[in-house]
């Protein structure tokens, strides 16, 4: 029997989440705002679909991406590259936007997979987050191709850390490039690592592991609490230096 909350009820420590099938902390009805907030900042994250409470989950171990360990192919270098050089003309235009379309984000993130018959990003998901999303909490980085929301990722951002919610993808390498102008500006932020929550191929194959859920608390506990660098570029475009380094951000 895992425990009940109530609204105002503490969590539970992540310690006594069960260890099978995932992680299971506790349940409850309420899903604010203020109630997301304060599980993030404990490592703990709402995962459930329609007809179940709020389900709420710390998973051991937990998939970690850390920013100076992202991998990128060959290919996929290359072709960051070429969308900023403007010595390249290509047959598409490829720009990286931040919070231009958040819910937009969501929606297409909650969009059935062919595998998959249903999804866990329903309404009530959809409504505290673009909550979250206007008080300057949940961000979204997107890739637009040709005018078009090609791919993209959202997720919470809280002191210094980025807490990776869902990504989608129209078209080849669109939520890569997303993912990766992220990277670039986490580094900006002096954030040192996203939560990507579950374990994937995908997000294994671009540099994330798994790492504890005791050292993921701790880590978690002290990043939340810094002040971030710089502040996020809402509503602007992102684009690398030339030499990889960095990302420049000009209103969108």
């Amino acid at each position: 029997m895992i425990p009940w909350l109530d609204p105002g009820d503490p969590f539970p420590a992540v310690s006594e989440a069960q260890s099978a099938p995932d992680g299971l902390l506790c349940a409850g009805e309420e899903l604010t705002p203020e109630r997301v907030l304060e599980a993030y900042r404990q490592g703990i994250f709402p995962w459930f679909s329609d007809g179940q409470p709020v389900l709420w989950w710390s998973t051991d171990p937990r998939m970690v991406l850390r920013v100076d360990e992202l991998r990128i192919s060959h290919s996929l270098k290359k072709r960051l590259r070429r969308m900023h050089d403007p010595m390249i003309e290509g047959d598409t235009h490829i720009e990286v936007r931040c919070d231009t379309a958040f819910e937009q984000v969501m929606r297409a993130c909650a969009a059935p997979r062919d595998e998959e018959g249903g999804t866990w990003i329903n309404e009530a998901m959809i409504s505290t987050y673009t909550s979250l999303h206007r008080r300057g909490h949940a961000h979204s980085v997107e890739t637009w191709i040709d005018g078009q929301l090609a791919g993209g990722l959202y997720g919470l951002s809280l002191g210094r850390m980025f807490f990776g919610e869902s990504m989608f993808t129209r078209a080849t390498d669109a939520s890569k490039i997303a993912l990766a102008h992220l990277v670039f500006f986490l580094k900006r932020l002096g954030c040192p690592m996203i939560d990507c929550q579950q374990q994937t191929a995908h997000l294994a194959s671009m540099g994330a592991r798994p790492v504890s859920r005791a050292s993921f608390a701790a880590e978690v506990g002290r990043l939340v609490t810094l002040p971030a660098q710089v502040a996020w570029p809402s509503g602007s475009t992102m684009a690398f230096h030339q030499d990889g380094s960095d990302v420049r951000m000009t209103r969108a």
